[in-house]
């Protein structure tokens, strides 16, 4: 009898996200054993909507195989030394330290994180309403879990200060850490405009905010649907506008360019999302600029500088990411619109500290997707574990817009 052909898995190009055939995807409607060949070529990834065309083969790195790439050179981090302390525990810091525990069992590594770091993927937070997700439900491991998982040490709920490079230490509001390497993977941070008042308004770049807003708007079926204001139609502003609307929420949208992702007017990406809103709840209210935000009797009301005024329960500030240059600055870090990285090997000018993920910039610009996470975080582990050099290609990003009413394919 001819043996059965072993379970193949599949990368989704645009997230990350794997499609295993043995699990299949039952939300979407592949139950377990479905090959991806009896796909249906509509099927759409489960995080970001594009298409089967999108994925690609995917093997998991081999432990033996990466084994056997290793060089004879003795590692940078040596076993009993203070080992490798990884900044961020988002999707960047523990692909990063997966990247390395495959190379090295024994290595000390240690994760250090303002959050819980519990790990979830980061594309749902722009369609987890209308997939009805519930949010515990969208944390996939806990972060205790994922520490013991790998055998790292994880120090959550901790802010990291300052770098020492003399000492080689890192300051944290929980004291001091040793590092042999240090890997920043910190992430950025939705960027602030001066006339929207922190206190005034959510910005949504991680679960925990994500998780703070959902209970402030409460169930719809309850407290019935909410009025907020989203300053900034990019692509954040745009995927939040559509979702919190299918969620039965009635949103404003406001922008400084005339149509919403004019980054991409040339592609006609505005009128498309414009078109595909129109049995939506949202006003998209376009050549804008923000004057003035203030809260009155419980309310929001934003007046921009042409004197237009909107009302709001909520105000969502979607005007961008901005990369924190706190810890960069402290280790006299090269700085290019980001943390300024080698574009092979993701070392920053200091010989013991790379970055990666959406806080490092090559050649100026800064990397934003989460496609090229795991190919960064092989390079750096390669270089720091002495192992065959596995260098990090910049590839020019495709951007799918996960605006569920219409998903979009910009370049």
């Amino acid at each position: 009898m001819q043996a059965l052909t072993p379970w193949q898995q599949y990368i989704c190009d645009a997230c990350g996200y794997i499609y295993n055939e043995a699990a299949g995807d039952p939300d979407g409607g592949l139950p377990p054993g479905t090959r991806y060949a009896d796909i249906p070529d509509d099927w759409a990834c489960p995080l970001c909507g594009v298409t089967k065309a999108d994925f690609t083969p995917y093997t998991p790195p081999s432990l033996e195989a990466l084994r056997a790439g290793m060089t004879n050179s003795t590692p940078v981090a040596t076993r009993g030394a203070a080992g490798v302390v990884i900044v961020g525990a988002g999707r960047a810091g523990w692909q990063m330290a997966e990247a390395l525990r495959a190379l090295d069992a024994a290595l000390p590594i240690t994760v250090v994180t303002a959050c819980a770091g519990d790990v979830y993927d980061k594309p749902l937070l722009s369609i987890a309403m209308a997939r009805s997700t519930a949010l515990e439900a969208m944390v996939k491991e806990s972060g205790a879990a994922a520490a013991a998982r790998l055998n790292v040490r994880l120090i959550s709920h901790t802010q990291a200060v300052r770098i020492c490079t003399d000492t080689r230490q890192l300051r944290t509001t929980r004291g001091n850490l040793k590092y042999d390497r240090l890997v920043l993977a910190h992430g950025a941070q939705a960027a602030l405009p001066p006339t929207l008042p922190a206190a005034l308004c959510w910005r949504i770049n991680h679960l925990a905010a994500y998780q703070k807003l959902r209970a402030a708007l409460g169930n719809v079926d309850e407290t019935g649907p909410k009025d907020i204001a989203i300053v900034g139609a990019g692509l954040i502003g745009s995927e939040l506008a559509n979702d919190l609307a299918l969620g039965g929420h009635r949103i404003t949208l406001l922008d400084v360019q005339t149509e919403p992702l004019a980054r991409w007017s040339a592609e006609g990406a505005g009128t498309q999302l414009l078109d595909a809103w129109k049995d939506l709840a949202i006003r998209f209210v376009g050549g804008v600029q923000v004057a003035q935000l203030e809260q009155i009797n419980g309310r929001y009301r934003i007046t921009t500088t042409c004197g237009q005024r909107f009302a709001a329960d909520q105000v969502i500030a979607a005007a961008g990411l901005s990369t924190p240059p706190r810890l960069a600055l402290s280790a006299d870090l090269q700085w290019d619109n980001g943390i300024a990285v080698d574009a092979a090997n993701l070392k920053t000018s200091n010989e013991l500290i790379h970055a990666m993920g959406d806080c490092i910039a090559i050649h100026g610009q800064p990397s934003r997707f989460i496609e090229p996470i795991a190919r960064q975080a092989r390079a750096i582990a390669a270089d720091i574990c002495g192992a065959a050099p596995a260098p990090y290609e910049p590839r020019a990003a495709v951007v799918r817009v996960k605006t569920t009413s219409r998903p979009l394919t910009l370049h």
